[in-house]
């Protein structure tokens, strides 16, 4: 465990108020980790193996990618925790770029598929044909699989897609197996979905419905680079030299790492920290403080509650910790909850947005409870 730094006033033995804090803080760190079980030798080797994986992924994906490294964090973590991200940004950000690069630095099998308003369900799918065989000359049935029969499917403007086609993902996100007909395939694990949206162009899109957005772990928004990184993005790409990354982890050692994240230890107060804040989202549970309540229709379900727990472990093996800290909630509230909050006529009249109702949130929601 890492020690964090004090404060003057707290290092003051005089200070009444720091006193009870103190105390508090170190019976609650002593508590979490006498709650912890130790780490075996074959863990503990895969959380460093992790730890140096994650610096050479990032090492990796810099040389195709220019800045990001937030997000690429982020993709990591969901696809840790078994979960799927939603990337949305303009167009010539670098999505695709940073979901291919990582895929390769993984060495994950990748496919991509770009949604058009005429595009079926079955050309994601797959479907089944009749096929002939050439010593009977009887013919039979074989399913030919599509591209969502990977490890790392890019959904690229999923929102250009009609609703029909956007949900024949939805099968795939939450079980990983898909049906056709009356025989349901199972995808080979990893399975992990990252799809974009672009914001500003709304005409002619089909928004995704709240069940389907409920299906996404995160929903990151990828912002524009800053002028130094720019520069740096335009010289990479004018010239003759092509940048490739490098395979670091294998699938094998991903899926042991995904059951090891799932392990972490977490102590009752972060959990219950989770729910509070996640609860507090939500119309008429008291508590949340006043200008809140007013801008939302819906608050989350449960399942932010859960993502909230499962980001914050994924979080903290990156980062070479076996627990999980309030600050891990914190940092993944804004990529859990804006998507799964439901705002209100008067939140457009004022001109709120999700983000700023999360950040309300945090900040009315206390780390301790009452």
């Amino acid at each position: 465990m890492t020690q964090q730094k004090k404060s003057p006033a707290a290092d003051t033995p005089g200070n009444p108020a720091s006193q009870p804090a103190l105390a508090a803080a170190q019976a609650a760190a002593a508590a979490a980790a006498s709650a912890a079980p130790a780490l075996s030798n074959e863990d503990a080797a895969i959380v460093a193996r992790l730890r140096e994986a994650y610096a050479k992924v990032k090492q990796q994906v810099a040389k195709v990618v220019v800045g990001q490294q937030g997000i690429i964090e982020h993709l990591l973590i969901g696809l840790l925790c078994r979960g799927h991200v939603l990337l949305l940004g303009v167009p010539g950000l670098g999505k695709t770029l940073m979901a291919r690069t990582l895929a390769r630095t993984l060495d994950l099998e990748f496919r991509r598929v770009q949604f058009t308003p005429d595009l079926m369900p079955s050309d994601i799918t797959g479907t089944d044909v009749i096929e002939e065989d050439p010593e009977t000359r009887r013919h039979k049935m074989e399913f030919m699989p599509g591209p969502i029969f990977a490890n790392f499917l890019l959904a690229d403007e999923i929102n250009r897609t009609p609703p029909k086609t956007q949900a024949a993902l939805l099968q795939a996100m939450q079980e990983q197996e898909v049906s056709i007909g009356r025989r349901t395939h199972r995808l080979t694990p990893p399975f992990y979905v990252v799809a974009t949206q672009n914001p500003i162009e709304m005409e002619g899109t089909y928004p995704l419905p709240e069940a389907q957005l409920d299906r996404f772990m995160f929903n990151v928004r990828v912002e524009y680079p800053s002028l130094d990184e720019e520069v740096q993005i335009v010289k990479g790409t004018t010239s003759t030299h092509t940048a490739e990354a490098a395979p670091v982890l294998k699938s094998e050692e991903l899926l042991r790492l995904q059951d090891l994240v799932r392990g972490v230890p977490i102590a009752d107060d972060v959990v219950r920290y989770a729910a509070r804040l996640v609860a507090a989202s939500r119309p008429g549970i008291s508590g949340a403080a006043d200008g809140i309540h007013k801008y939302i229709a819906y608050g989350a379900s449960p399942r932010a509650s859960q993502y909230l727990v499962l980001g914050g472990k994924g979080r903290a093996i990156l980062a070479g910790r076996y627990h999980v800290d309030f600050a891990d909630i914190r940092a993944l509230a804004a990529h859990v909850l804006r998507h799964r909050i439901v705002l209100n006529f008067h939140a457009r009249a004022d001109g709120i947005d999700s983000d700023e109702i999360v950040r309300r949130l945090v900040k009315a929601v206390p780390q301790e409870e009452k």
